[in-house]
This record gives C-alpha cells, sequence and structure tokens, in this order.
C-alpha cells in the first residue's frame, strides 16, 4: 500500500487513562465504561472512539459512491453501534452495526449504495473477516 496520509496517537494508563494525537487536537482522558466496571459512563472509551472513526469513514465513502454513482440525495448520515464481548478464546472482540440513512432513493437504491461503500470503506476493509458487520439502512428526509 501507497501511503496517502498517515497520523497517529499515543495512549498512556489505557483504558484509564489518556489518548493524544500527534497535532495536539485530540487531548482526552479515557476511562472503563460502567459496563466494563468503570466507575461511570462520564468519560470516552475505545469503543466510542472507534465508532466515532467508523462512521465518519464509512459516511464518506457512502457519498463517493453516491456521487460517482451521479445520484442526487439528501444529506447523508451514518451511525455506527459498536459492541464490545468476549470472543471464545480467553481474549476480546468487536462488533458493529452500521445504519445509513440515504434520503432521496429508494430503498433498494439505498441498499445497493451501502453494499458498495462497505466495499470501499478503509474501516470495512481493515475489519472484514475480523468482526461481524451488520448493514442497515433508511431513506428517511
Amino acid at each position: 500500500m501507497k501511503a496517502l496520509y498517515t497520523t497517529q496517537a499515543v495512549a498512556t494508563g489505557g483504558r484509564n487513562g489518556k489518548v493524544s494525537t500527534e497535532n495536539g487536537v485530540l487531548n482526552i482522558e479515557v476511562r472503563m465504561p460502567k459496563a466494563l466496571g468503570g466507575a461511570n459512563d462520564d468519560y470516552l472509551n475505545p469503543e466510542m472512539l472507534f465508532a466515532a472513526g467508523y462512521s465518519a469513514c464509512f459516511d464518506s465513502a457512502l457519498n463517493l459512491i453516491i456521487s460517482k454513482a451521479k445520484i442526487k440525495t439528501g444529506v447523508t448520515s451514518v451511525t455506527a453501534k459498536v459492541s464490545i464481548g468476549q470472543n471464545g478464546a480467553g481474549g476480546f472482540a468487536l462488533a458493529a452495526e452500521l445504519h445509513a440513512n440515504i434520503p432521496g432513493v429508494s430503498l433498494d437504491v439505498a441498499k445497493d449504495l451501502i453494499e458498495k461503500a462497505h466495499e470501499v470503506c478503509p474501516y470495512s476493509n481493515a475489519t472484514r473477516g475480523n468482526m461481524d458487520v451488520i448493514l442497515a439502512v433508511s431513506n428517511n428526509d
């Protein structure tokens, strides 16, 4: 792969520490969520950050597919729901549900667009075969 862009982030303290990016734009505390034994849900956690990145990246891939197909739509949105659980081998795994809203097209067209975006999105390509990803679509204005 020829890199088009590279960035880095540094974590200290794991799930109960800090994460920062090289440009300083992201500099946050992360904590274990309550469901995993944390005190509360008042902080970001790695699953939230993954969901944010996946939803933004997938929406971008979706809009690339829409643009290439020269299809007129309303403003799209993608919601990523990310779960963590035990994988049965003593470790942990992630799963994701992606819901894309693509207004202004039929559900059949929307389904085709989301499937094509799933083939293009770097997050989808990185996770394919490594985690379950469920795709869902709507076309609400």
